[in-house]
């Protein structure tokens, strides 16, 4: 079993910094492709900032700019630096990422935090 845990989310107020962690831990052989999704009540989960393990970073068009995905391999988690927020940034913020558990099976699959409340408001 894979899971992944975030942390970092809270109450800001606009113009202020935030930074998510998410660690993943479990049967892990290897992680590809790492990302950030937000989803707000009654709209559909969106990315965030998507991260591969080559390749380009993709970022959301409402972030660029302020935010900044990165990871950090030997701990198997990936961060979301996220500045000059804004009150449409408050949404539940959910880790992605593209595990390879068995080094014989060269498969990734799926996994989903269970996501962190970010909250921007005066």
């Amino acid at each position: 079993q894979v899971q992944l845990v975030e942390s970092g989310g809270g109450l800001v107020q606009p113009g202020g910094s935030l930074r998510l962690s998410c660690a993943a831990s479990g049967t892990i052989f290897s992680i590809g492709t790492m990302a950030w999704y937000r989803q707000t009540a009654g709209k559909e989960r969106e990315l965030v900032a998507r991260l591969p393990i080559t390749g380009s970073t993709i970022y959301a068009d409402s972030v660029k700019g302020r935010f900044t995905i990165s990871r950090d391999n030997a701990k198997n988690t990936v961060y979301l630096q996220m500045d000059s927020l804004k009150p449409e940034d408050t949404a539940l913020y959910y880790c992605n990422a593209a595990v390879r558990r068995l080094q014989w099976r060269a498969v990734y699959d799926d996994y989903w935090g269970q996501g962190t409340h970010v909250t921007i408001s005066s």
